[in-house]
C-alpha cells in the first residue's frame, strides 16, 4: 500500500454464483475468532502462501486481498477474476486453519469494479458479502476504501450482516496528514456507519500520507489523529472503546512518497500499540516482507530495504502477547 499505488493483477471476466441468503452454510456462520495482527497478502500471487508464512513466524492470521466485483457484476471474486471458492486459495485457508489460525478477507483496495459499487441494493451486496463469508468460512470482513462508494448502501448491507451473523467489519482508510488523520471522504464513510449502527473498527492507512516528522513519529501521529475523529463520531464512547477500535497499517519498507517505514519503527508502533491497547496491527504486506531488492524501487514482493525474511511479520506477531 498505499494501496492506490499497488501494482495489483489487471481484471478479467469470470462468474460465481453467489449462496443463496437461506442457504445451511449462510446460516452456520463461525463465531469470529479474536485476531489482533494480521498482515495483508495478495492472494492472487503465488508466493508466498499463508502457510509458508505462518511455518516460518508462527503468525497466524492474515488479511487476504481484494474480493472485487467482476464482469458479471454484483459477483464475488478474487482480483475480480477468480472465484472465491478457488480450490487453491481456498486450499491455502483450509491449511492456515489446520495450524490453528483464521482470515479477515478484504474487499476494495486500489483496482476496480469494486463489489460495493456494483451491486445495485443493500440486500444484493449482502448476499455477496454472504458468498464471500461462506466461500472462505471466515466472519471478519475488512472494506478497502479507496474510491467513493454508495456509503448508505454499504452500511445497511454491514448492518444487515452483523445483525444476521455477529461479522467483525473494519474499514480501511486514507489518511490525508499526520494532524489532520483520514481526509473528510473517509469520516464521511465513518458517520454513515454509525447512523446505520454499524460496529466498525477503524483502520487507517498510515502510509503516503504528508508529515514533517520522522517517519515512525508520523505514523503513530496519525494514528492519534484518527483516534481524534472517532472521539467526534462516537463521543459516547470511552478513550479505551476508541482505541480498541482502532487499527494501524503502515506499509512497510520504502513507500512510494520516498519515507521509508524501518524495523526500528515497527518496533516504535508495536510499543505504541501494546500501551494504547488498539484492537488491531497489520501492514502492507507479508508478500513484501523480504530484503530480495534492497535500494530498488518501491515493488509489490519486496520491501526495498535491508531485511531478514518476514522480519516485519515477526515483529509485529508481538502485538498483544
Amino acid at each position: 500500500m498505499r494501496m492506490s499505488r499497488k501494482i495489483v493483477t489487471a481484471l478479467v471476466a469470470g462468474s460465481m454464483l453467489p449462496l443463496a441468503a437461506g442457504s445451511a452454510l449462510a446460516q452456520e456462520a463461525p463465531a469470529p475468532a479474536e485476531i489482533k495482527t494480521a498482515p495483508y497478502i495478495d492472494v492472487m500471487q503465488e508466493k508466498p502462501t499463508l502457510a509458508e508464512v505462518a511455518e516460518a513466524t508462527g503468525q497466524q492470521h492474515f488479511t487476504l486481498a481484494f474480493v472485487l466485483g467482476s464482469a458479471a457484476g454484483c459477483t464475488p471474486m478474487w482480483g475480480g477474476e477468480r472465484p472465491v471458492d478457488d480450490p487453491a486459495i481456498k486450499g491455502q485457508i483450509d491449511e492456515l486453519r489446520a495450524q490453528g489460525g483464521d482470515v479477515i478477507v478484504a474487499t476494495g483496495g486500489a483496482m476496480g469494479p469494486y463489489l460495493e459499487s456494483v451491486c445495485g441494493s443493500a440486500d444484493e451486496l449482502l448476499n455477496a458479502y454472504k458468498a464471500i463469508l461462506d466461500a472462505t468460512g471466515a466472519n471478519h470482513l475488512d472494506v478497502d476504501v479507496e474510491a467513493n462508494i454508495p456509503q448508505d448502501l454499504v452500511n445497511e448491507a454491514l448492518a444487515k450482516l452483523q445483525a444476521e451473523r455477529g461479522t467483525k467489519v473494519s474499514y480501511t482508510l486514507r489518511v490525508q496528514a499526520d494532524e489532520t488523520g483520514l481526509d473528510p471522504y473517509s469520516v464521511q464513510v465513518l458517520q454513515s456507519a454509525a447512523a446505520h449502527g454499524v460496529d466498525v473498527l477503524v483502520n487507517p492507512m498510515t502510509m503516503e500520507f504528508g508529515s514533517q516528522k520522522p517517519w515512525g513519529d508520523a505514523v503513530i501521529a496519525a494514528a492519534e489523529s484518527t483516534l481524534r475523529q472517532m472521539k467526534e463520531i462516537w463521543p459516547d464512547l470511552s478513550d479505551a472503546d476508541l482505541k480498541a477500535r482502532l487499527g494501524v497499517t503502515p506499509m512497510i519498507g520504502r513507500n512510494f512518497n520516498g519515507n521509508i517505514f524501518t524495523q526500528d519503527h515497527a518496533r516504535q508502533l508495536l510499543d505504541w500499540a501494546n500501551t494504547n491497547k488498539i484492537g488491531l496491527l497489520s501492514f502492507w504486506s507479508a508478500g513484501r516482507d523480504n530484503g530480495d531488492c534492497p535500494g530498488g524501487a518501491v515493488s509489490p514482493t519486496c520491501s526495498s530495504i535491508e531485511q531478514q525474511p518476514f522480519e516485519f511479520t515477526t515483529i509485529f506477531k508481538g502485538f498483544g502477547a
